[in-house]
């Protein structure tokens, strides 16, 4: 299925302005909010994509220049000519290209080609582990500090995850003699390789305890629920990720592995976010728009009033400083809450209001 031009999208000519393409994003942006009555999900994903790129002066003269192919994206699915053949292989240029030609194969050709495994020696790190946590709209503009609990493997509180026995040591490893490597002959069509690999013993370690743990027997870890407090900064935004090193999977005689909380923002039936811009809309009468009058806006940090001024045109923008999301190196400042004022037009009139509009 082809993918619609960008500025047919967002409903604007091919030369509108920044601050065109802007002011069509955020009316089409609250209208097909996905968590408002009548909005689509699919259609507000398209709006934002587009805006993602009509926004950015060097991705839309790509775009005007290749259209959807000089901006990352297909015009349309499957089918052959245009874009790379090799997307999605990292790069064919002999850089981040990483084929599995399986067991022994893979390694065979690392060895002579300059790719495939690493030999490592000594203790590994821990798994890292990935959570996805969802906050509110409230949540990531002011943070929070929230727990949650993993089911992981922890350090044996009975080795303290040594994997000895304790009383007992470790010992030289009676297979690679404390090397931990050991070499092998493989015939491949390329005649015998000698090709040398961690020990299956002691795991690359060159020791090997000398009576294993009995609580955990020998793997240095337990399986357990774990509750790890995770301080959420105020501003952050919907796919930024949190590392907290040390935190994810324990193994025996190495390093803890890291922990990677993905964020997701629910989207708000009110407000949306562009960087540290806050942006919504509030709605008035067509003879409070020409006479001026004042208003109560909702924000996040509750209700503001706010003066229009007589004459104010539909689509006209009013900027309340300080209301806006923190930022996240300096929670102290924030940025602004935009409010688009939108004039409703009656739809039906009386034949004295019709007179009044019509002499004036």
């Amino acid at each position: 299925m082809s993918k619609r031009d960008y500025s047919e999208v967002l409903g604007v000519s091919k030369s509108a302005s920044a601050d065109e393409i802007k002011k069509a994003f955020r009316r089409l942006a609250v209208q097909h909010h996905p968590d408002k009555e009548g909005g689509n999900e699919d259609t507000f994903k398209e709006i934002n994509e587009a805006y993602d790129v009509l926004k950015d002066a060097q991705k839309r003269q790509r775009y005007d220049q290749f259209g959807h192919a000089g901006v990352g994206g297909a015009s349309s699915s499957g089918g052959a000519g245009g874009g790379n053949p090799f997307e999605g292989f990292g790069g064919f240029n002999g850089q981040n290209v990483n084929f599995d030609f399986g067991e022994g194969l893979g390694d065979i050709f690392g060895q002579f080609f300059g790719g495939g495994r690493s030999q490592q020696r000594g203790p590994k790190k821990g798994r890292d582990v990935e959570v996805q946590l969802q906050l509110t709209f409230e949540e990531a503009i002011f943070g929070l500090e929230h727990e949650i609990t993993l089911d992981l493997d922890t350090t044996c509180e009975h080795c303290k995850g040594t994997t000895v026995e304790p009383g007992y040591e470790m010992k030289t490893c009676p297979t690679c003699h404390g090397a931990g490597q050991q070499t092998r002959v493989m015939n491949t069509m390329f005649g015998a390789i000698q090709q040398t690999v961690p020990c299956g013993t002691c795991q690359g370690a060159g020791k090997v305890p000398e009576k294993e743990c009995t609580v955990c027997r020998g793997t240095g870890t337990q399986r357990r629920k774990t509750p790890i407090k995770v301080k959420i900064p105020a501003g952050i935004d919907d796919g930024a990720t949190i590392r907290l090193a040390g935190r994810g999977e324990a193994i025996g005689g190495g390093e803890k592995g890291d922990l990677y909380i993905h964020i997701r923002v629910k989207a708000d039936k009110h407000f949306t976010r562009e960087g540290d811009i806050i942006l919504s809309e509030e709605h008035v009468g067509m003879v409070d728009a020409a006479l001026g009058t004042e208003i109560d806006v909702r924000t996040v940090d509750g209700v503001v009033r706010m003066k229009v001024p007589a004459g104010t045109q539909s689509g006209t923008d009013f900027k309340l400083s300080g209301h806006g999301v923190p930022h996240l190196r300096n929670e102290d400042k924030r940025g602004p809450h935009i409010v688009t004022i939108v004039v409703d037009t009656p739809t039906k009139l009386s034949k004295k209001q019709r007179k009044i509009l019509e002499e004036f």
